[in-house]
Protein backbone atom coordinates (compact mmCIF):
# COMPACT_ATOMS: atom_id res chain seq x y z
CA UNK A 1 0.00 0.00 0.00
CA UNK A 2 2.48 2.54 0.80
CA UNK A 3 4.48 2.10 -2.23
CA UNK A 4 1.62 2.45 -4.18
CA UNK A 5 0.91 5.71 -3.12
CA UNK A 6 4.63 6.61 -3.37
CA UNK A 7 4.81 5.63 -6.85
CA UNK A 8 1.58 7.52 -7.71
CA UNK A 9 2.87 10.59 -6.25
CA UNK A 10 5.94 10.92 -7.78
CA UNK A 11 3.91 10.39 -11.05
CA UNK A 12 0.77 12.24 -11.05
CA UNK A 13 0.68 15.01 -13.57
CA UNK A 14 4.42 14.40 -14.31
CA UNK A 15 4.52 14.26 -18.40
CA UNK A 16 5.79 10.47 -18.84
CA UNK A 17 6.11 11.05 -22.52
CA UNK A 18 6.26 13.42 -25.77
CA UNK A 19 2.41 13.06 -25.81
CA UNK A 20 2.01 14.44 -22.34
CA UNK A 21 4.06 17.26 -23.04
CA UNK A 22 1.98 17.88 -26.02
CA UNK A 23 -1.08 18.06 -24.50
CA UNK A 24 0.66 20.38 -21.75
CA UNK A 25 2.01 22.78 -24.41
CA UNK A 26 -1.37 23.05 -26.11
CA UNK A 27 -2.98 24.50 -22.83
CA UNK A 28 -0.27 26.76 -22.34
CA UNK A 29 -0.38 29.00 -25.70
CA UNK A 30 -3.07 31.10 -27.20
CA UNK A 31 -4.66 29.00 -30.11
CA UNK A 32 -2.78 31.40 -32.73
CA UNK A 33 0.46 30.15 -31.93
CA UNK A 34 -0.44 26.33 -31.10
CA UNK A 35 -1.17 26.16 -34.65
CA UNK A 36 2.14 27.81 -35.90
CA UNK A 37 3.74 25.16 -33.23
CA UNK A 38 1.73 22.09 -34.67
CA UNK A 39 -0.06 22.68 -38.06
CA UNK A 40 1.33 21.42 -41.26
CA UNK A 41 0.33 22.44 -45.18
CA UNK A 42 -2.86 22.08 -47.15
CA UNK A 43 -4.55 18.92 -45.56
CA UNK A 44 -1.39 18.40 -43.70
CA UNK A 45 -0.71 14.64 -45.03
CA UNK A 46 2.77 15.01 -45.14
CA UNK A 47 2.48 16.36 -41.08
CA UNK A 48 0.85 12.90 -40.65
CA UNK A 49 2.64 10.43 -42.62
CA UNK A 50 5.95 11.61 -41.28
CA UNK A 51 4.57 10.40 -37.96
CA UNK A 52 2.75 7.05 -39.48
CA UNK A 53 6.05 6.22 -41.50
CA UNK A 54 7.88 4.86 -38.00
CA UNK A 55 4.83 2.12 -38.04
CA UNK A 56 6.10 0.84 -40.81
CA UNK A 57 8.99 -1.38 -38.79
CA UNK A 58 9.15 -3.83 -36.06
CA UNK A 59 12.08 -3.37 -34.06
CA UNK A 60 13.91 -7.38 -33.99
CA UNK A 61 14.66 -7.86 -30.10
CA UNK A 62 17.48 -10.49 -28.99
CA UNK A 63 17.79 -11.90 -25.66
CA UNK A 64 21.11 -12.97 -23.43
CA UNK A 65 22.80 -10.23 -24.77
CA UNK A 66 24.79 -8.78 -21.53
CA UNK A 67 23.37 -5.30 -22.55
CA UNK A 68 23.93 -3.59 -19.34
CA UNK A 69 25.45 -0.47 -20.72
CA UNK A 70 24.63 1.95 -23.88
CA UNK A 71 26.86 4.13 -25.64
CA UNK A 72 24.31 6.70 -27.59
CA UNK A 73 27.40 8.92 -28.46
CA UNK A 74 27.81 10.09 -32.04
CA UNK A 75 29.60 12.66 -34.18
CA UNK A 76 28.06 15.16 -36.42
CA UNK A 77 29.53 18.08 -38.21
CA UNK A 78 33.15 17.64 -36.02
CA UNK A 79 31.28 17.55 -32.60
CA UNK A 80 31.07 14.43 -30.49
CA UNK A 81 27.48 14.39 -29.01
CA UNK A 82 26.35 11.90 -26.03
CA UNK A 83 23.22 11.94 -28.11
CA UNK A 84 21.98 11.27 -31.41
CA UNK A 85 19.25 13.65 -31.29
CA UNK A 86 20.12 17.58 -31.88
CA UNK A 87 17.31 20.45 -32.07
CA UNK A 88 16.02 21.20 -35.41
CA UNK A 89 16.08 25.01 -36.31
CA UNK A 90 12.71 26.63 -35.33
CA UNK A 91 11.69 30.21 -36.24
CA UNK A 92 9.88 32.60 -33.91
CA UNK A 93 10.32 29.75 -30.62
CA UNK A 94 10.03 32.85 -28.40
CA UNK A 95 6.18 32.71 -29.52
CA UNK A 96 6.15 29.31 -27.31
CA UNK A 97 7.94 30.42 -24.18
CA UNK A 98 10.07 33.79 -23.49
CA UNK A 99 13.04 31.32 -23.07
CA UNK A 100 12.74 30.87 -26.89
CA UNK A 101 16.06 29.60 -28.65
CA UNK A 102 18.54 30.54 -25.52
CA UNK A 103 16.52 28.06 -23.67
CA UNK A 104 16.18 25.78 -26.32
CA UNK A 105 20.19 25.63 -27.14
CA UNK A 106 20.31 25.45 -23.28
CA UNK A 107 18.61 22.27 -22.77
CA UNK A 108 20.32 20.73 -25.57
CA UNK A 109 23.55 21.65 -23.77
CA UNK A 110 21.95 20.04 -21.10
CA UNK A 111 21.77 16.53 -22.41
CA UNK A 112 25.18 16.59 -24.19
CA UNK A 113 24.15 17.56 -27.84
CA UNK A 114 23.16 21.21 -29.75
CA UNK A 115 21.10 23.45 -31.28
CA UNK A 116 20.89 24.39 -35.12
CA UNK A 117 19.92 28.06 -34.67
CA UNK A 118 17.45 29.53 -37.03
CA UNK A 119 18.17 32.75 -38.79
CA UNK A 120 14.64 33.63 -38.06
CA UNK A 121 15.36 33.48 -34.32
CA UNK A 122 14.06 35.89 -31.52
CA UNK A 123 17.69 35.51 -29.60
CA UNK A 124 20.26 36.59 -32.15
CA UNK A 125 23.25 35.01 -32.88
CA UNK A 126 25.29 36.78 -30.23
CA UNK A 127 22.81 36.48 -27.67
CA UNK A 128 22.95 32.78 -27.88
CA UNK A 129 26.80 32.36 -27.89
CA UNK A 130 26.83 34.41 -25.07
CA UNK A 131 24.57 33.04 -23.11
CA UNK A 132 25.64 29.21 -23.88
CA UNK A 133 29.03 27.07 -22.95
CA UNK A 134 29.24 25.24 -25.90
CA UNK A 135 29.51 25.69 -29.67
CA UNK A 136 26.41 25.86 -31.44
CA UNK A 137 25.24 25.56 -35.31
CA UNK A 138 23.31 28.01 -37.34
CA UNK A 139 20.54 27.76 -39.98
CA UNK A 140 20.30 30.22 -43.00
CA UNK A 141 17.71 30.37 -45.42
CA UNK A 142 19.36 31.26 -49.29
CA UNK A 143 17.30 35.08 -49.51
CA UNK A 144 17.51 37.03 -52.21
CA UNK A 145 19.79 39.37 -50.31
CA UNK A 146 23.23 38.19 -50.66
CA UNK A 147 24.59 41.10 -48.30
CA UNK A 148 22.34 39.70 -45.90
CA UNK A 149 23.29 36.44 -46.02
CA UNK A 150 26.74 37.13 -45.95
CA UNK A 151 26.34 39.09 -43.26
CA UNK A 152 24.38 36.25 -40.81
CA UNK A 153 27.64 33.77 -42.09
CA UNK A 154 30.03 36.22 -40.39
CA UNK A 155 28.44 36.69 -37.36
CA UNK A 156 27.66 33.40 -36.94
CA UNK A 157 31.56 32.30 -37.86
CA UNK A 158 32.60 35.25 -35.41
CA UNK A 159 30.44 34.45 -32.52
CA UNK A 160 31.86 30.65 -32.65
CA UNK A 161 29.18 28.65 -33.92
CA UNK A 162 31.06 25.58 -36.09
CA UNK A 163 28.21 24.46 -39.00
CA UNK A 164 26.51 25.86 -41.04
CA UNK A 165 23.13 24.26 -42.38
CA UNK A 166 21.41 25.95 -45.64
CA UNK A 167 17.64 25.28 -45.76
CA UNK A 168 16.14 24.79 -49.02
CA UNK A 169 12.71 23.51 -49.37
CA UNK A 170 11.41 27.48 -48.73
CA UNK A 171 11.47 29.10 -51.70
CA UNK A 172 7.97 30.37 -50.95
CA UNK A 173 5.81 30.09 -47.99
CA UNK A 174 3.42 26.60 -47.65
CA UNK A 175 0.01 27.35 -47.47
CA UNK A 176 -0.29 26.68 -43.58
CA UNK A 177 -4.08 26.96 -43.45
CA UNK A 178 -4.62 26.49 -38.89
CA UNK A 179 -2.04 29.75 -39.25
CA UNK A 180 -4.31 31.71 -41.46
CA UNK A 181 -7.82 30.78 -39.81
CA UNK A 182 -6.54 31.39 -36.24
CA UNK A 183 -4.84 34.56 -37.65
CA UNK A 184 -1.20 33.56 -37.68
CA UNK A 185 -0.35 35.36 -40.78
CA UNK A 186 2.42 37.07 -42.13
CA UNK A 187 2.00 39.90 -40.69
CA UNK A 188 -0.01 37.83 -37.66
CA UNK A 189 -3.48 39.46 -37.20
CA UNK A 190 -4.62 40.47 -33.83
CA UNK A 191 -8.31 40.34 -33.54
CA UNK A 192 -10.99 40.34 -30.56
CA UNK A 193 -11.26 36.74 -30.44
CA UNK A 194 -6.97 36.25 -30.65
CA UNK A 195 -6.68 39.30 -27.84
CA UNK A 196 -9.26 37.27 -25.61
CA UNK A 197 -7.77 34.19 -26.32
CA UNK A 198 -4.03 35.28 -25.13
CA UNK A 199 -5.74 36.97 -21.81
CA UNK A 200 -7.47 33.90 -20.92
CA UNK A 201 -3.29 32.66 -21.13
CA UNK A 202 -2.63 35.25 -18.45
CA UNK A 203 1.46 33.59 -17.79
CA UNK A 204 2.06 33.92 -21.30
CA UNK A 205 0.28 37.09 -21.59
CA UNK A 206 2.33 38.39 -19.10
CA UNK A 207 5.70 36.72 -20.20
CA UNK A 208 4.74 38.44 -23.64
CA UNK A 209 4.35 41.91 -22.81
CA UNK A 210 7.35 41.79 -20.48
CA UNK A 211 9.97 40.29 -22.54
CA UNK A 212 8.85 40.51 -26.18
CA UNK A 213 10.70 37.53 -27.43
CA UNK A 214 8.43 37.84 -30.54
CA UNK A 215 11.07 39.92 -33.22
CA UNK A 216 13.44 37.99 -35.39
CA UNK A 217 16.43 39.72 -34.14
CA UNK A 218 18.38 38.59 -36.65
CA UNK A 219 17.34 40.98 -38.80
CA UNK A 220 17.15 43.80 -36.74
CA UNK A 221 19.87 46.07 -35.96
CA UNK A 222 22.16 44.72 -33.08
CA UNK A 223 21.37 45.62 -29.88
CA UNK A 224 17.74 46.57 -30.40
CA UNK A 225 14.60 45.10 -30.02
CA UNK A 226 13.16 46.53 -33.19
CA UNK A 227 9.19 45.91 -34.67
CA UNK A 228 8.10 42.34 -34.85
CA UNK A 229 5.96 43.03 -37.62
CA UNK A 230 8.99 44.58 -39.45
CA UNK A 231 11.68 41.65 -39.08
CA UNK A 232 8.91 39.08 -40.20
CA UNK A 233 8.29 41.21 -43.05
CA UNK A 234 12.19 41.66 -43.96
CA UNK A 235 11.99 37.50 -43.58
CA UNK A 236 9.04 37.24 -46.16
CA UNK A 237 10.67 39.70 -48.72
CA UNK A 238 14.03 37.97 -48.89
CA UNK A 239 12.20 34.42 -49.51
CA UNK A 240 12.54 34.00 -53.31
CA UNK A 241 12.27 30.95 -55.45
CA UNK A 242 14.70 32.18 -57.75
CA UNK A 243 17.67 30.44 -56.10
CA UNK A 244 20.42 27.64 -57.71
CA UNK A 245 23.24 25.43 -56.95
CA UNK A 246 25.01 28.87 -57.67
CA UNK A 247 23.99 30.15 -54.55
CA UNK A 248 24.91 27.45 -53.19
CA UNK A 249 28.08 26.94 -54.40
CA UNK A 250 29.09 30.82 -53.13
CA UNK A 251 27.37 30.00 -49.88
CA UNK A 252 30.37 26.77 -49.70
CA UNK A 253 32.84 29.30 -50.78
CA UNK A 254 32.31 31.77 -48.01
CA UNK A 255 31.89 29.20 -45.33
CA UNK A 256 34.69 27.41 -44.18
CA UNK A 257 33.54 24.65 -41.93
CA UNK A 258 31.33 21.58 -42.04
CA UNK A 259 27.81 22.46 -44.20
CA UNK A 260 25.02 20.86 -44.58
CA UNK A 261 22.27 20.89 -46.68
CA UNK A 262 18.30 20.81 -45.29
CA UNK A 263 15.19 19.88 -47.12
CA UNK A 264 16.58 17.28 -49.24
CA UNK A 265 14.54 14.51 -50.52
CA UNK A 266 15.44 12.97 -53.74
CA UNK A 267 18.81 11.24 -53.46
CA UNK A 268 19.82 12.73 -56.84
CA UNK A 269 19.63 16.40 -54.79
CA UNK A 270 21.50 14.94 -52.08
CA UNK A 271 24.28 13.67 -54.90
CA UNK A 272 24.53 16.81 -55.88
CA UNK A 273 24.82 18.90 -53.22
CA UNK A 274 27.57 16.78 -51.86
CA UNK A 275 29.10 17.15 -55.27
CA UNK A 276 29.16 20.57 -54.77
CA UNK A 277 31.05 20.51 -51.45
CA UNK A 278 28.64 19.70 -48.56
CA UNK A 279 29.47 17.87 -46.13
CA UNK A 280 25.95 16.12 -45.31
CA UNK A 281 22.43 16.31 -46.30
CA UNK A 282 19.53 16.80 -43.42
CA UNK A 283 16.41 15.12 -45.34
CA UNK A 284 13.66 17.00 -44.43
CA UNK A 285 10.31 18.01 -45.63
CA UNK A 286 9.93 20.97 -43.41
CA UNK A 287 7.95 18.93 -40.53
CA UNK A 288 5.61 18.33 -43.39
CA UNK A 289 4.82 22.50 -43.44
CA UNK A 290 5.89 23.12 -46.92
CA UNK A 291 5.60 21.06 -50.11
CA UNK A 292 2.16 19.31 -48.97
CA UNK A 293 1.98 15.39 -50.28
CA UNK A 294 6.13 14.65 -50.49
CA UNK A 295 6.70 11.20 -49.04
CA UNK A 296 7.38 11.12 -45.67
CA UNK A 297 10.79 12.04 -44.30
CA UNK A 298 11.09 7.75 -43.05
CA UNK A 299 10.94 6.38 -46.59
CA UNK A 300 12.90 9.03 -48.32
CA UNK A 301 15.90 8.03 -45.82
CA UNK A 302 17.10 5.05 -46.89
CA UNK A 303 17.31 6.02 -50.62
CA UNK A 304 19.48 9.06 -49.84
CA UNK A 305 21.80 7.09 -47.47
CA UNK A 306 22.58 4.96 -50.23
CA UNK A 307 23.36 7.26 -52.90
CA UNK A 308 25.62 9.40 -50.85
CA UNK A 309 26.11 7.51 -47.21
CA UNK A 310 29.71 6.72 -47.83
CA UNK A 311 30.68 10.55 -48.92
CA UNK A 312 28.56 12.53 -46.40
CA UNK A 313 26.89 12.83 -43.02
CA UNK A 314 23.31 12.30 -43.19
CA UNK A 315 20.48 13.56 -40.73
CA UNK A 316 16.70 13.13 -40.53
CA UNK A 317 14.13 15.03 -39.14
CA UNK A 318 10.07 14.59 -39.27
CA UNK A 319 7.69 12.47 -37.25
CA UNK A 320 9.75 11.56 -34.10
CA UNK A 321 8.53 11.45 -31.11
CA UNK A 322 10.15 8.76 -29.08
CA UNK A 323 13.37 6.97 -28.59
CA UNK A 324 12.04 4.07 -30.31
CA UNK A 325 11.43 6.36 -33.54
CA UNK A 326 14.93 7.36 -33.18
CA UNK A 327 16.40 3.49 -33.44
CA UNK A 328 14.31 3.44 -36.28
CA UNK A 329 15.81 6.32 -37.92
CA UNK A 330 19.45 5.33 -37.13
CA UNK A 331 18.70 1.60 -37.95
CA UNK A 332 17.72 3.19 -41.62
CA UNK A 333 21.18 5.02 -41.84
CA UNK A 334 20.98 8.05 -40.35
CA UNK A 335 23.52 10.07 -38.43
CA UNK A 336 21.64 11.55 -36.05
CA UNK A 337 18.39 12.96 -35.75
CA UNK A 338 16.61 16.56 -35.28
CA UNK A 339 13.58 17.00 -33.38
CA UNK A 340 11.58 20.55 -33.21
CA UNK A 341 7.88 20.29 -32.44
CA UNK A 342 9.12 17.70 -29.34
CA UNK A 343 11.66 20.29 -28.38
CA UNK A 344 9.13 22.92 -28.39
CA UNK A 345 6.22 21.55 -26.65
CA UNK A 346 8.55 21.34 -23.89
CA UNK A 347 9.45 24.26 -24.23
CA UNK A 348 5.88 25.84 -24.32
CA UNK A 349 4.93 23.88 -21.24
CA UNK A 350 8.16 24.59 -18.92
CA UNK A 351 10.55 26.96 -20.75
CA UNK A 352 14.11 25.78 -21.06
CA UNK A 353 13.86 23.33 -17.95
CA UNK A 354 10.78 21.75 -20.18
CA UNK A 355 12.46 21.34 -23.21
CA UNK A 356 15.85 19.69 -21.52
CA UNK A 357 12.99 17.15 -19.87
CA UNK A 358 11.54 16.09 -23.49
CA UNK A 359 15.63 15.77 -24.66
CA UNK A 360 15.47 13.84 -21.19
CA UNK A 361 12.64 11.46 -22.41
CA UNK A 362 14.07 10.47 -25.43
CA UNK A 363 17.62 9.86 -23.94
CA UNK A 364 15.55 7.70 -21.77
CA UNK A 365 13.67 5.74 -24.00
CA UNK A 366 16.59 5.42 -26.71
CA UNK A 367 18.51 3.94 -23.73
CA UNK A 368 15.58 1.34 -23.16
CA UNK A 369 14.94 0.32 -26.51
CA UNK A 370 18.50 -0.22 -27.19
CA UNK A 371 19.11 -2.53 -24.19
CA UNK A 372 15.96 -4.30 -24.58
CA UNK A 373 17.10 -5.17 -28.16
CA UNK A 374 20.20 -6.07 -27.36
CA UNK A 375 22.10 -3.75 -28.45
CA UNK A 376 25.26 -1.95 -26.87
CA UNK A 377 25.48 0.93 -29.01
CA UNK A 378 23.18 3.44 -30.92
CA UNK A 379 26.02 3.76 -33.79
CA UNK A 380 25.98 -0.41 -34.47
CA UNK A 381 22.57 0.08 -35.34
CA UNK A 382 21.66 -1.48 -39.11
CA UNK A 383 18.86 -2.45 -41.14
CA UNK A 384 19.03 -5.79 -39.77
CA UNK A 385 18.02 -4.57 -36.46
CA UNK A 386 14.26 -4.09 -38.40
CA UNK A 387 11.54 -6.02 -40.02
CA UNK A 388 9.45 -4.19 -42.28
CA UNK A 389 5.72 -4.27 -40.76
CA UNK A 390 2.45 -5.71 -43.03
CA UNK A 391 1.04 -3.18 -45.35
CA UNK A 392 -1.99 -1.05 -43.19
CA UNK A 393 -4.49 -1.40 -45.19
CA UNK A 394 -5.66 2.81 -46.48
Amino acid sequence: MTGGFRFRLTTRGRPLDVEDWRRRAARRVPPMVWAYIENGADDERTLRENRDAYRDWYLNQRVLTRTAQVDLSTTVAGTRLDLPVAVAPVGLAGAAHWHGDLGLARAAERNGTRIVLSSASTYSIEEVAEGTREQHWFQLYPWRDRALMASLVDRARDSGFTALFVTVDVPVYGNRLRERRTGMGLPPTLTPRSVLEAALRPRWLYAYLRHRRTTLRNLVPDGERGSAVESVEIQAENLTADIGWDDLEWLRSRWEGPLFVKGVLHPDDAERVVDLGADGVVVSNHGGRQLNSVPPTLRALPAVVERVGHRAEVLVDGGIRSGADVAVALALGARACLVGRPAVYGLAAGGSRGAAEVLGLLREELVRTLTMMGVAASADLTPEHLTPAPRRAA
